[in-house]
């Protein structure tokens, strides 16, 4: 079967190599799956670069999120059957850009009915991360406003699908004209273009002033030092993540001054200490999914043979919306 494979950490069009590989087999609790769609995330750039969290050895497959048919069954697994769509994330070092690939049946969900292939492959981490962050670390509660950014991304637009979903008032902050449009079709209620406007005093006027209750950030830097003049009294600032590439020092005596909550999320760690959080969180999504409240906008769905190029292109920041990659 093919896959594309890192031999060495660079760039993702420069590193990934389309080679032939050995069929994965199951072991115990595992299963093999037909990869049926594989959304591009920034954590597979990272990967390529040798810059993430977690660093598999070299050689090995990216893609860290898929929709798949399940082909194979290894001892002791009795939670799916072959057949079965799922969505998940594989076992790296041979991620979910392969033909085939492998994952824990424990770590397998359902995928929802009312989601095709590409719609469901781009439910569990973004999505999972949204909910985490608005239902577990903190409560967004109907009537409040959040400000999401980077609100075209993957987990950002699954924040602001799952905000309008809770009863919130959304705005999204985006950079460039596409994004802005797209992030619109998610259901914003205001829409600002960082390239055009400092968003600042654009959401103090909408919120007459007040601020925003919730800040979802999975940029960091300046979207962070920013969204501190414009939270509110007892706002909660929510850290995702650093996708703009620097780390913010927040100012502790602020925080105090203004009575706002910096709360941290690393949704992985879940994975290893409340699993049953994990699908008690898939439960509700595929709730929401069924019942139309939410469903993963798609921007862009690409064949196999353009994985390097698309993540190429998410890394750079010129992708807009969800992309998908269908082998």
């Amino acid at each position: 079967m093919q896959a594309w494979r890192v031999d060495r950490l660079g760039e993702p069009r420069s590193v990934l190599e389309l080679v032939d590989v050995e069929e994965p087999v199951a072991g115990p609790g595992q299963i093999v799956v037909d990869v049926l769609a594989a959304p591009a995330n920034f954590p597979d750039v990272l990967l390529c670069r040798g810059e993430y969290q977690v660093k598999p050895p070299l050689p090995f497959t990216p893609g860290v999120e898929l929709c798949g048919r399940v082909v194979a069954l290894g001892e002791g697994v009795d939670t799916v059957g072959i057949g079965e769509r799922v969505i998940g994330s594989p076992n790296l070092p041979l991620g979910a850009f392969a033909e085939r690939t492998v994952m824990q049946a424990s770590n397998a969900f359902p995928a929802p009915a009312a989601l095709a292939d590409a719609e469901a492959s781009a439910l569990f981490i973004g999505y999972q991360t949204g909910w985490f962050a608005l239902h577990r670390r903190t409560t967004l509660r109907a009537g409040e406003t959040l400000l999401v950014h980077a609100a075209a991304g993957g987990v950002g637009s699954a924040a602001v699908q799952l905000g309008k979903a809770a009863g919130a008032t959304v705005i999204g902050v985006v950079g460039g004209a596409q994004k802005a449009e797209y992030c619109r079709n998610l259901g914003a209620d205001l829409v600002i273009d960082r390239h055009v406007d400092d968003f600042v005093p654009i959401v103090k006027e909408f919120t007459g002033g007040r601020g925003v209750d919730v800040v979802y950030d999975p940029v960091g830097g300046e979207a962070y030092e920013k969204s501190t003049k414009c939270i509110a009294f007892e706002g909660r600032i929510l850290v995702i993540g650093f996708a703009g590439g620097t780390i913010p020092r927040p100012g502790l005596n602020h925080a105090l001054i203004k009575n706002y909550s910096i709360i941290g999320l690393h949704w992985g760690l879940y994975q290893h200490h409340d699993a049953a959080a994990i699908r008690l969180c898939h439960d509700e999504l595929t709730a929401l999914a069924e019942s139309g409240a939410i469903a993963p906008l798609i921007g862009e769905r690409l064949p196999f043979a353009q994985v390097p190029e698309g993540l190429g292109r998410l890394g750079d920041g010129s992708t807009v919306g969800r992309v998908v990659f269908e082998p």
